[in-house]
């Protein structure tokens, strides 16, 4: 919110509405924005834990906010990423010419749990793998971002990113009306169109498309559910679908009814208990024979998951200068190879100094942040690089951006991270904003909901200055959306 010269212009606004409003009614804002999630029933399942695992994610009232020359320089390197991330995964699966040009070692892919050679010579339509991706940023300074990592399987949390703009508008229309925020409310639309440009060519103009899900276990099954009612398209699980001749159909109440795409949000390992566990009850047999077919499009691709290995990550850059031969527009953070010899023999001798993750890892599990994990925790990692190094990656600790966050002591900063989603089809859109998820507890650099974390809405302001013209438009689309979710 600051720079060092005083208040940054994007944030004026905010800091006098932040000036004026007492804390008690901040407060009640707090309450009734909990209200007003827990009876849509916006929640997020975690696992592992006893007694009911369903919570609320917390939602911070106050938004986090981008200028618009921000975003555009942001947005223009998140294209250019995910396509050289969807070229990346069209050549492992195809030609391989990136790896036998030595610029990624083939072992690292090739022999990586999350390479699916059941991929091997299927070309997806428009070779798109990845159609929905989310990719992690991080800001560090003024003009500083940074890629913190690529989600190109199964990303979630957009729901969190419509339902807290809906959230905002219905708690604060006059904060709203004060600035020109680009809307989100066309994302449905526009994923919708993204995987309907996917479809085989025998669907026509009106592709049949679905939302595969494992059920109402998953961390994500109220996104499941309210994605496929914003798209108008039907949410089904593994026992609704057939696989006759190598097409899928649905079985309805007017009978079976092919299905030409679709959205799965199940992992590569329980899709077809005929490809892949035997053990699979959430998935469809038969799918992937019907998909190698080429009678039913997959979004995302099975295999996208080895672009989120933690330990390819460090070779995107690469992978933009040999795919689309230019310079990369986003930065990595610098990233230490547990299995090189040379990498891992510092990050043991800077354990203290680093953030150490699992390359497979996701949701903030089997990570230590160095600095304040105890000794004993730090010989804890160090025990378990030495016996599986390829396991692990480390970076170092990032001085990540904050945020100014309604809690309980009243106004504090909070580190805070921003994951915009990427769609790729015929073309590639990107809706202006996404997911900012912020550490709650006090100097944590921990932003995942798996781990306590909450989210804010975000704003990509116009340069301009304050204005009502962005948020009318995107008011009208958010009340038929909270009409939906409520329905």
């Amino acid at each position: 919110m600051r720079a060092e010269d005083g208040i940054r212009a994007a944030y004026a606004e905010i800091d006098r509405w932040l000036r004026a409003t007492p804390r008690e009614r901040l407060d009640a804002k707090r309450r009734e924005a909990e209200l007003l999630f827990r009876r849509i029933g916006i929640t997020f399942a975690v696992y592992g834990e006893g007694g009911d695992p369903e919570r609320l994610i917390p939602f911070d009232i106050i938004p986090r906010i981008i200028a618009r020359s921000e975003w555009e320089r942001m947005a223009l390197g998140l294209s250019q990423r995910v396509r050289a991330l969807n070229a990346f995964l069209a050549d492992v699966y195809g030609k391989q010419e990136i790896l036998r040009a030595g610029r990624i070692p083939a072992a690292l892919v090739l022999e990586n749990e999350g390479y699916r050679a059941e991929m091997v010579g299927i070309a997806p339509p428009g070779g798109v793998f990845t159609h929905v991706a989310g990719i992690d940023m991080v800001r560090t300074g003024p003009d500083e971002f940074y890629v913190l990592e690529d989600n190109c399987r199964t990303p979630s949390g957009v729901s969190y990113m419509l339902e807290n703009r809906e959230a905002m508008l219905r708690l604060f229309p006059n904060l709203c009306a004060q600035h020109r925020v680009a809307p989100v409310g066309r994302y449905p639309e526009e994923l919708l169109e993204t995987l309907k440009a996917v479809a085989p060519a025998r669907a026509g103009a009106e592709p049949c498309v679905v939302l595969l899900t494992p059920g109402p276990y998953n961390s994500a099954y109220y996104e499941h559910c309210f994605l496929a009612d914003e798209m108008g398209i039907e949410v089904v699980e593994g026992a609704d679908l057939c696989v006759d001749d190598d097409v899928v159909y649905m079985r309805t109440t007017a009978g079976p009814r092919r299905v030409d795409v679709i959205y799965r949000r199940i992992d590569d390992e329980f899709l077809d208990p005929k490809a892949f566990r035997p053990d699979s009850l959430v998935g469809v047999p038969g799918l992937m024979a019907a998909y190698r077919a080429g009678n039913v499009a997959l979004a995302n691709a099975p295999g996208a998951g080895i672009a989120d290995d933690k330990a390819v990550y460090p070779y995107v850059p690469e992978m933009v200068r040999f795919y689309l031969g230019e310079e990369p527009l986003l930065a990595n953070v610098p990233t230490y190879l547990c299995d090189r010899d040379e990498d891992r023999r510092y990050v043991l001798a800077n354990l203290d100094k680093l953030v150490v993750k699992l390359a497979k890892g996701s949701g903030g599990y089997g990570m230590m942040i160095g600095p304040h994990a105890t000794r004993d925790v730090r010989e804890e990692f160090r025990a378990r690089i030495l016996a599986r190094p390829g396991d692990y990656i480390a970076q170092p600790t990032l001085a990540l951006s904050t945020c100014p966050t309604v809690v309980e002591q009243g106004i504090a900063p909070r580190h805070v991270d921003l994951r915009p989603f990427v769609l790729s089809g015929r073309e590639i859109r990107i809706v202006p904003g996404g997911l900012t998820r912020v550490a709650i507890r006090e100097g944590s650099l921990v932003v995942n909901s798996s781990q306590g974390g909450g989210t804010k809405d975000t704003w990509i302001l116009e340069d301009e200055g304050p204005g009502e013209a962005g948020f009318r438009s995107q008011s009208q689309s958010s009340q038929s959306q909270s009409q939906s979710a409520a329905g």
